[in-house]
C-alpha cells in the first residue's frame, strides 16, 4: 500500500505515520528525517541540501523532491506512507507523475482534521528538554518530577500566536491539496481529536474499507 498523510501542525500526523510502519508494515518516509539523513551522509543530493541549510534558506522544492522521489525507490515504490511530502499542488503533480512513471499510483491520502483552537491549546502545552530534546505535554505527558524545571522550556514555534502563525500558512499552502486528491478520489478525512489510539482505529477502518472497496 502507498499512502500520504497530511495535515495541520500538531494534528499527530508523524505519530500516525510511525504507528501504520510498526502495524500496517509501511516504511514511514518523513521528508524532514531523509534531508536530515541526506545531510549527514553528504550525498549528492544532501550536499545541495545543506548548501541551502547554511544559509538559512528554505531546501528548495526541487531538491525536496529529488529527495522523495529517491527515497521511494529505495523501497522498490511500495510499501510506504509519506509524511511531510507533498506540500503544495505543485509537488502533488510531481509525486503522481513519478508514480505514474512508475505504475505505482498512490492507494490513499489521510488527511487528520483537527480544529485551530485545538491545534494552538495541544501545541502550546507542549514542552522540551533543553539538553536532551525530549518532548513532553503539561497535560498528557508531563515531565517526571526529578528533572530541573529550569531545563523544562517552551520552544518559540509552540507559543500560541506563532501556532497560529504556522497554521495560516498550512491553510493558504497545504490544504489546496485536499481539493486535489480529492477530485482523484483518494482523500479520507480522519478525525484527528482525542486519543492516539482512537485516532489510529479510526485511520485502521477507513484504510480497510478502501482495501475492500477496490479489492
Amino acid at each position: 500500500m502507498r499512502l500520504i498523510i497530511f495535515g495541520p501542525p500538531g494534528a499527530g500526523k508523524g505519530t500516525q505515520a510511525s504507528l501504520l510502519e510498526t502495524r500496517r508494515g509501511l516504511v514511514q518516509i518523513s521528508t524532514g528525517d531523509i534531508i536530515r539523513e541526506a545531510m549527514k551522509n553528504e550525498t549528492p543530493v544532501g550536499k545541495e541540501a545543506k548548501a541551502y541549510v547554511e544559509k538559512g534558506e528554505l531546501v528548495p522544492d526541487t531538491v525536496v523532491r529529488k529527495l522523495a522521489e529517491n527515497a521511494i525507490a529505495d523501497e522498490d515504490y511500495d510499501d510506504y506512507v509519506l509524511d511531510g511530502y507533498p506540500r503544495t499542488t505543485q509537488q502533488a503533480e510531481w509525486l503522481t507523475e513519478f508514480c505514474e512513471e512508475n505504475d505505482t499510483p498512490i492507494d490513499a491520502v489521510l488527511s487528520l482534521s483537527v480544529p485551530d483552537e485545538v491545534i494552538v491549546e495541544r501545541l502550546s502545552r507542549r514542552r522540551v528538554h533543553a539538553e536532551t530534546g525530549e518532548t513532553y505535554h503539561l497535560d498528557h505527558d508531563p515531565p517526571p518530577a526529578d528533572i530541573d524545571p529550569d531545563l523544562i522550556v517552551q520552544r518559540d514555534d509552540d507559543q500560541p500566536e506563532t501556532v497560529r502563525n504556522r497554521l495560516a500558512v498550512y491553510r493558504d499552502e497545504t490544504e489546496p491539496l485536499e481539493e486535489y486528491y480529492e477530485s482523484r478520489d483518494l482523500l479520507l478525512t480522519v478525525n484527528g481529536e482525542g486519543d492516539i489510539e482512537d485516532v489510529y482505529e479510526r485511520i485502521d477502518s477507513v484504510l480497510d474499507e478502501r482495501v475492500a472497496t477496490r479489492a
